[in-house]
């Protein structure tokens, strides 16, 4: 056996060592933003001593003003999602009607819309100086506003339900889809009406499908910034960012981040014990496509009643807010920045690729590692980053920049500040942290379709270690691995909250833009920029459509 020289400890061991520790080393990086924010509570950080005294102050001044929205805006948002989400997937699914393969897919596009792309386009139409209440004024001779102001919270509340509820809509639909129709039949069988077995059997073995699916929809409520800076409402993500950049109090910051942290892990852990409970439904279930369990035909104003029901959350998510943003697009091109957005898009689609590349590149790492070494501790240091998509940006943005600034004033002359913020570390870092987990269950899922017995194989035929994976699982990976680069790279392309504070100087992208423009009142000029986010956001809807189209036959 091979030695190390001077040492004379053999090499296999120490190289089994250190292909151990990497997965472990490359967890702990990308679980640094959140470990540093807990570690802000700690009494030996800087400013620690202080933690109490700030917190009662918070908690005497704007904290429960934060609690509040931030609770009452995903309490709202839950409750229309759901409603939202589960009659649309009930209607499409136990229902049959002219139309309906049209809107099964249809009803996922407004996931191609950022939340604050249809928080803009809602603006610019209905606001005060917008052409309806302008039209609404010139055509009756009325004065005044006309209709509740958009920025609010009620318009907040409208925008998450019909831009979210396709997180909802997936999971209940499955779940209506696979795992009701034989206990549909026994129940039509038996002589139970439409209604009641929809009622009584339907709907309850979808409810944790829809608890899941509710799960994700406040996740990303919660992590949402520019719904909620646009319009003025004090969540706990607004805060956090007013907190950092407004009053220079990092401290304060992690502390609020602590609090969101918190409402998120307690959502998570909802979210898996939804998630148990519809793999226990799932046991015995029978075939969907049993002639005894046909959706049910509809006509006549049943029929209209059900396009109502898959046509308005279309309408008002995805066709609504595209009108909204065409119109000041078809009024006057001259005024839209052409020479500028070719720089912005460029610096998108620059950071989405370099993201999407080395996500690829860890995803496979740690997959790798799960397939070779299946230790509790590898896979629980994957788990820890599979965890990364749930922590929103507000977060991660605090916990990376809360160590650096604790090494700055260690050693000024480090120039760690400088490397983060300045250049595209920073946010590539950041990026990774938040979809990382994208890229690695997609790389898992297409792990989970290659037998052990491919690896038995190539062992007996002497290949091995990187060799399997670029000989044996890469060629049949492929696929997953490029779903996995072009999710992260739409996420990318859409992300807010870290591309604000974290971007390079000179380096606006896309999204950063539309919510500048916005914000300075140029909402005819945001179009583009949301207009070409959308556009990016509708590959990966269409690839999942035609996924779903076809695991249905």
């Amino acid at each position: 056996m091979p030695t190390l020289p001077a040492t004379g400890y053999p090499l296999l061991p120490i190289q089994r060592a250190l292909r151990s520790l990497a997965p472990i080393v490359l967890a702990l990086l990308l679980a640094l933003p959140v470990l540093a924010v807990l570690g802000a509570w700690l009494p030996q950080a800087e400013g620690g001593a202080q933690s109490g005294a700030i917190l009662r102050d918070m908690a005497a001044t704007v904290l429960p003003d934060y609690l509040w929205t931030t609770l009452w805006l995903g309490l709202s948002v839950a409750v229309g999602a759901a409603v939202v989400g589960t009659a649309t997937a009930a209607a499409v699914t136990l229902f049959d009607f002219r139309g309906r393969r049209q809107l099964e897919w249809l009803l996922l596009l407004p996931l191609a819309m950022p939340a604050y792309v249809t928080a803009y386009a809602y603006t610019d139409f209905l606001q005060f100086s917008g052409p309806l209440q302008v039209w609404l004024r010139a055509t009756f001779g009325l004065e005044g506003r006309l209709l509740p102001e958009v920025r609010s919270l009620g318009g907040a509340v409208w925008v998450f339900i019909f831009s979210l509820y396709p997180y909802v809509y997936l999971l209940a639909r499955t779940a209506l889809g696979e795992r009701a129709a034989h206990l549909m039949e026994a129940a039509r069988l038996l002589g139970a009406s439409p209604a009641r077995r929809m009622r009584r059997v339907a709907l309850p073995l979808a409810r944790p499908a829809v608890a899941a699916g509710v799960a994700l929809v406040l996740m990303e409520t919660l992590a949402d910034f520019g719904v909620a800076s646009y319009f003025g409402i004090q969540t706990f993500t607004t805060g956090i960012y007013k907190t950092w950049l407004s009053m220079d109090d990092r401290l304060a910051a992690a502390q609020l981040a602590t609090f969101l942290l918190a409402l998120v892990a307690l959502l998570l852990q909802l979210e898996l014990r939804a998630q148990r409970r519809m793999r226990f439904a799932t046991g015995g279930v029978g075939r969907a496509g049993s002639a005894e369990a046909q959706p049910t035909r509809l006509r006549g104003p049943g029929c209209a009643a059900a396009w109502l029901v898959c046509a308005l959350p279309v309408l008002m998510g995805f066709v609504a807010p595209v009108l909204f943003m065409l119109r000041p697009l078809a009024a006057d091109w001259s005024v839209l920045p052409w020479d500028r957005f070719v720089q912005w898009a460029g610096n998108s689609v620059r950071l989405g690729g370099i993201t999407a590349v080395l996500a690829m590149g860890i995803a496979l790492a740690l997959a790798f590692a799960v397939r070779r070494r299946g230790g509790a501790l590898t896979r629980a240091v994957v788990q820890l980053v599979g965890l990364g998509y749930a922590v929103p940006g507000a977060v991660i943005v605090v916990g990376l920049l809360l160590p650096v600034g604790w090494l700055q004033a260690a050693a000024p002359g480090w120039g760690l500040s400088a490397l983060l913020t300045t250049t595209a570390v920073g946010i590539v870092w950041a990026y990774l942290v938040r979809f990382c987990a994208v890229a690695l269950q997609s790389v898992q899922s297409g792990y989970a379709r290659i037998p052990a017995s491919l690896d038995d194989s190539a062992r007996m035929l002497g290949v091995g270690g990187m060799g399997l994976l670029a000989r044996v699982h890469w060629p049949l990976l492929k696929r997953s691995t490029a779903a996995a680069a072009l999710l992260v790279f739409v996420d990318v392309m859409k992300e807010l909250p870290a591309t604000i504070v974290l971007r390079p100087f000179d380096s606006d992208t896309l999204a950063v833009v539309a919510y500048q423009l916005a914000r300075d009142e140029r909402l005819g000029e945001a179009a583009l920029p949301s207009l070409a986010l959308v556009a990016v956001g509708l590959v990966p809807v269409i690839l999942l459509s035609r996924t779903l189209r076809g695991s249905s036959r």
